[in-house]
């Protein structure tokens, strides 16, 4: 019974109460009231998609393009230069694990599922202009990448970067209410943060759904191409529990054994499949397009952004921004918690510039490449006579677009096997994903979550999405759509006030930076060597130094500085505490409401310089050869000098001239 006990003390200790439950009673309100009356769940969802639609369309798009204004200032500015994390830390991931977890999570359902259809939408039904003309398809080519291109990485990346920045640099929890820091400080911890937090919640939970609605569609159809498997509500809802399982078991696994294998896996059958369809497919005409398809889109990415067709509006008009662009925006508004956390915990250690960069241009540069090569073959095959029919079954039925198209290439039964298991892995990576994100939100600060609380949020995620099937009975999409328009409407201004919280913080930082003066090995008016000799001088430059050398350098001169100055700290009144381990030590000054002054000493490993190995196999076994140094850090982290040859008075000096800059950073923040 005691350890009973025990473990749901345990179980109970891990979860946020103030965001856990509301937002499990507002999914489990949704859920009852969708199964128990989807006509009337159904019809709601429509009038609240024409209401939004009608009333708010023009903040979404105005939203839309601030995020993407704001993200390139943040890389081309001067704030580009920090870290997401201390000074000294270092990316957890490498750029090809980064970049396929990046494009697994993002958009991948989104991509297979519209790659084909939507220029052929466009195509067949443009906003504007003559229908299924070489202009149509030139124009078409141009929506389908202005709605899959740099917007939505857009917003991923203001989210993202505000999550890392905040939780990895200034250690508030990994949760978008910490992101309002700098507008609401200690309030994150209250009502407000809670009630940010169960927004995101929710429409991260709806975002999921709606894409986890689109992978069970297509899947049916891939199932009923290949096996004749009948495509009908009952095989979806069957769909969604197997596939929900699957994700279920991801996230037992973890991010390192389950989501970043499959990511990998992911961006292997993805370009499989891409690299199939570009031999076979129209080779020269899918390069050719791809090099115009960029400048079209380029050159008219400014007037695509606030085009609300005021001026030339009609019911064509309407219904495409609808229908697309706005549904597109409220979709990915709505994964913007899921991604940009997701996105931020793959991407510790990374400098702000190198996140915003990778994050816009890569996965943007992989989804145009694709939407090339599957468009404009699709658009190609349909203007040259060899997809007669590809229009028509588009319309018939948008999920089964990719596989119609696959029929018309050779190797038609591989390529079509090869895509299903493609969205299936995509399917189980954004299931798995938002788990994640969404145990993470509800959960007490960063701590470990219990495997339960994993499994429940990613079988809710399942319920969701099949409520929505139901709901949304012969018109599925419709009822998806309406799902995030709806979820993403509360969350939009938040953003907006995330990215002018951000900014605000690394303005901060950027006048803390000015006011602190240049430092390196070389005290302010002292040189440690001024008493040696140049032997001497050369010796210790070309020296490696051994751990317990750094450790009695810490014990035996550095604590002993900090004491002699703590003695002084506490004579003018300031509460000044000391830390010392083997491996560090820091001095901490209390400022009361202003930043802390933090000055510390730590132990750091580095590969020995290959000025000091003997011979060429001492080269070949540098990876072996460790070298130690005592490096400062400040609150920010690792200042990249070391102070091993300082005398004890020169560690004051040091630590007195750190201070001495941070008095000035409080001035000019007054």
């Amino acid at each position: 019974m005691k350890s009973h006990r025990s473990r749901l003390s345990q179980h109970t200790e891990s979860i946020h109460p103030a965001v856990f439950y509301p937002s499990a009673l507002l999914i489990l309100a949704f859920l009852t009231f969708t199964i128990a009356m989807p006509t009337l769940a159904g019809h709601l969802f429509s009038q609240v998609q024409g209401w939004i639609i009608e009333t708010f369309g023009w903040f979404y798009l105005v939203a839309m393009g601030v995020y993407l204004i704001l993200a390139l200032i943040l890389a081309l500015s001067r704030f580009g230069e920090f870290k997401l994390g201390p000074d000294h830390s270092e990316p957890d991931y490498s750029y090809t694990s980064w970049f396929a977890m990046l494009f697994s999570a993002g958009m991948g359902i989104g991509l297979i599922f519209y790659g084909v259809a939507e220029p052929v939408f466009h195509f067949a039904t443009p906003p504007v202009g003559s229908a299924e003309t070489a202009v149509a398809a030139q124009s078409a080519m141009r929506l389908t990448f202005f709605h899959w291109g740099l917007h939505a990485w857009g917003v991923y990346a203001i989210v993202a970067l505000a999550l890392a920045y905040f939780s990895f640099r200034h250690g508030l929890p990994l949760r978008i209410s910490s992101a309002l820091y700098p507008l609401i400080g200690q309030r994150i911890y209250g009502p407000i943060g809670h009630l940010v937090d169960v927004i995101a919640v929710f429409g991260t939970m709806f975002g999921i759904a709606t894409s986890l609605g689109l992978g069970v569609l297509q899947i049916n159809s891939g199932l009923n191409y290949l096996f004749n498997i009948p495509a009908n509500v009952v095989v979806q809802l069957i769909l969604v529990i197997a596939v929900t399982a699957m994700a279920t078991l991801s996230v037992v696994l973890g991010l390192d054994n389950g989501i970043r294998r499959l990511s990998e896996w992911n961006l292997k059958l993805a370009l499989t499949l891409l690299v199939f369809v570009i031999i076979v497919g129209p080779t020269l005409f899918i390069f050719q397009s791809l090099a115009q398809n960029v400048g079209t889109y380029v050159s008219s990415i400014v007037d695509m952004t606030f085009n609300l067709y005021a001026y030339t509006g009609n019911d064509k008009t309407d219904s495409f921004l609808g229908g697309w662009t706005l549904f597109y925006w409220a979709w990915f508004i709505a994964w913007s918690p899921f991604v940009g956390m997701f996105v931020a915990r793959i991407s510790r250690g990374r400098t702000i510039r190198e996140f915003v960069l990778g994050v816009l241009f890569v996965p943007v540069g992989v989804t145009i490449i694709w939407l090339t090569a599957f468009g404009d073959t699709a658009l190609h095959g349909i203007l040259s006579g060899s997809m007669p029919n590809l229009v028509d079954q588009v319309f018939n039925d948008v999920s089964t677009s990719l596989f119609k198209f696959l029929d018309t290439l050779p190797l038609a039964t591989v390529s079509s096997v090869l895509a299903t298991l493609l969205v299936i892995t995509f399917f189980v990576t954004s299931a798995d994903s938002g788990s994640m994100v969404i145990d993470t939100l509800t959960s007490r600060d960063n701590g470990e979550s219990p495997t339960w609380q994993r499994v429940f949020w990613a079988v809710s995620e399942g319920l969701v999405a099949a409520a929505l099937i139901l709901a949304g009975g012969q018109d599925v999409l419709s009822a998806l759509q309406a799902a995030s328009l709806a979820s993403a409407l509360p969350f939009a201004p938040i953003i907006i006030l995330v990215g002018f919280g951000l900014f605000k913080s690394l303005r901060m930082e950027v006048i803390k930076r000015d006011s602190i003066h240049h430092l390196n090995s070389i005290p302010s008016g002292v040189d440690p060597n001024q008493n040696q000799d140049w032997q001497s001088r050369l010796q210790k430059m070309m020296s490696t130094p051994q751990r317990q050398q750094i450790q009695q350098f810490i014990k035996k001169t550095v604590i002993p500085a900090m004491q002699e100055v703590a003695k002084e700290f506490e004579k003018q009144s300031l509460d000044v505490k000391i830390v010392e381990t083997d491996e560090h030590c820091y001095i901490r000054v209390d400022h009361g409401n202003a930043p802390d002054f933090i000055y510390g000493v730590r132990v750091r490993a580095l590969n020995a310089p290959i000025y000091t190995m003997n011979s060429l196999q001492d080269i070949q076994d540098r990876s072996d050869k460790v070298s130690y140094r005592a490096e400062v850090f400040l609150y920010e982290g690792g200042q990249h000098y070391t102070i091993d040859n300082y005398s004890k008075s020169q560690v004051i000096t040091n630590l007195l001239s750190q201070y001495e800059s941070h008095l000035h950073f409080l001035h000019l923040t007054q």
